[in-house]
């Protein structure tokens, strides 16, 4: 069986509900499984192959593989191994009636959330599949965090760029700038930092966060440091 995609929509509301993959052959635990997620609210695919499972992952960014690993075509472990490789941030939940230690270790070194023995029951794949997401949002929110950041961080240096080059040719704005920095700077989107390092002529500031600058850029700094030592 090959992987199964199926699209949830609703014209009231856009609502992302999260996405899990279910490699597995026994065709009735899979529809067991995909049950049990439906219920959930979670959108789910199906897949009966490892190369199935590869297909649908190079197709779809998943937030979950539930992985058995034995699969007629494939070893399950190399199908983890590649998700993890491409996809490190797929979470992913092993399950196997074949459970062995040695397995379960073999797993987690690929980078497996989870690892769950056949048979298993419909609370501990609800537990396993709630814990799995929840590791999931807490990364992706850390994600977010760092890309926040960054993005602040570019919009402070095109800002303080903008401003200095606006120095070398704009007199009326230089002095305007050096006499009332915090009026003159009303128009740009400057944080509280980014305006503290141009109206003190804070070099160290500048070279951390905005990088190598030119003479001409320099040259309202190095003299609103000569005002500051007057």
């Amino acid at each position: 069986m090959t992987a199964l995609k199926e699209m949830k929509s609703d014209s009231r509301i856009d609502v992302v509900h999260p996405h899990i993959l279910v490699m597995e052959d026994d065709l009735n635990v899979a529809k067991g499984l995909k049950m049990i997620m439906d219920e959930q609210g979670y959108d789910v695919d199906l897949a009966g192959t490892g190369s199935g499972a590869l297909d649908a992952i190079g197709q779809y960014d998943y937030d979950l593989l539930m992985a058995d690993l034995r699969l007629p075509d494939i070893d399950g472990m190399q199908v983890v191994k590649r998700l993890k490789e491409t996809k490190p941030e797929t979470e992913v939940i092993v399950m196997t009636g074949y459970a062995t230690s040695s397995l379960a270790v073999e797993a987690m070194k690929l980078g497996a959330r989870d690892f769950i023995a056949k048979p298993f029951t419909e609370d501990q794949i609800r537990s396993a599949i709630t814990a799995a997401l929840k590791k999931d949002a807490q990364k992706q929110r850390v994600l977010k965090q760092g890309l926040d950041a960054s993005y602040n961080t570019s919009i402070q240096k095109r800002e303080v760029l903008k401003v200095l080059n606006r120095t070398t040719e704009d007199e009326k704005f230089w002095i305007r700038l050096m006499e009332n920095s915090s009026e003159a700077l009303k128009e740009y989107t400057l944080d509280s930092a980014a305006k503290a390092a141009i109206a003190s002529g804070d070099l160290h500031w500048m070279h951390e966060n905005i990088g190598e600058l030119t003479q001409k850029q320099l040259m309202f700094i190095y003299k609103r440091l000569e005002r500051e030592a007057w």
